[in-house]
C-alpha cells in the first residue's frame, strides 16, 4: 500500500503540481480521480475530505487530509526535503516562493474552472468570451514572471541550475496558457525553462494526458 493517496484530475494544473513533486521525491502513491465536469469533487463523501470541494487533497497512511496544492508541497518539502524544491538559503526560497505565487495566486485562480463557468452562467460569456479574459490575466502575469526571471538568480530553471518549486508552477500552468491559446512568443525565458522541465521525467510523465483518467 502506498503512503498517500492523490485525490485529483488529469487536467487540473494544481493536480499536475502535486503529481511533479511526488515524482521528483519519489514517492509512491494511490491516484484516485474526480471528473470536475461531472461533479465528482461536489460529492458528499469528496466534501469530507476537502470542504472546500476542489482538487488536489493528499491523503497520508495515517488519515490525515491536506488541501491546497502549495501547502501539499511546502508538506512535501519538509516531510521528504531530498530532493529539495526549495533552495538552501533564505533569500532563494523567498525568491523561489515569489515566482511561485505570481502564477499560483495571481494568474490560475482567474482562469480556474469554476470562475469561467461563473463568467458563463453569470454574465452569459461564450467561448470566445472566455478565452479573451483568461488571456488578459495570464499575458499579465506572464510578462510579469518573464521580467522577472530576467534576475540573475535565473539558470537553466527559475532559480538555479535544478528545478524548484516555481519550475513546478510554470510548467503546470503553461497546460492551460497552451489550451486557451496564449501566444508566448514574447516570454522566450519562460518558454526555455518550461522545454527544459519538459525533458525531466518527473515532469513529462506528470502532465494531463499521461493520466489515465485522459483515456477515459
Amino acid at each position: 500500500m502506498s503512503d498517500y493517496i492523490l485525490h485529483n484530475y488529469f487536467r487540473s494544473t494544481t493536480s499536475v503540481r502535486v503529481r511533479i513533486a511526488l515524482a521528483i521525491k519519489g514517492l509512491d502513491y494511490d491516484y484516485k480521480s474526480y471528473a470536475l465536469l461531472g461533479r465528482e469533487h461536489k460529492s458528499k463523501n469528496y466534501l469530507k475530505l476537502n470542504p472546500q470541494g476542489l482538487v488536489p487533497a493528499l491523503e497520508t497512511e495515517d488519515g490525515k487530509i491536506i488541501t491546497q496544492s502549495l501547502a501539499i508541497l511546502e508538506f512535501l518539502e519538509e516531510t521528504h526535503p531530498c530532493p529539495p524544491l526549495l533552495p538552501a538559503d533564505i533569500y532563494g526560497r523567498a525568491r523561489v516562493r515569489s515566482l511561485s505565487q505570481i502564477i499560483a495566486l495571481d494568474v490560475h485562480p482567474l482562469g480556474n474552472l469554476r470562475v469561467l463557468q461563473y463568467l458563463e452562467t453569470e454574465f452569459g460569456a461564450d467561448q470566445k468570451e472566455k478565452q479573451k479574459w483568461f488571456i488578459k490575466w495570464s499575458k499579465a502575469g506572464m510578462q510579469a514572471l518573464e521580467t522577472r526571471l530576467q534576475e540573475q538568480e535565473t539558470g537553466k530553471f527559475c532559480h538555479g541550475d535544478e528545478p524548484t518549486m516555481a519550475d513546478i508552477c510554470l510548467y503546470s500552468q503553461m497546460f492551460n496558457n497552451e489550451r486557451f491559446g496564449l501566444d508566448m512568443d514574447d516570454f522566450p525565458t519562460i518558454k526555455r525553462i518550461n522545454q527544459a522541465c519538459q525533458n525531466i521525467e518527473a515532469f513529462a510523465k506528470s502532465a494531463p494526458m499521461q493520466q489515465i483518467d485522459a483515456k477515459t
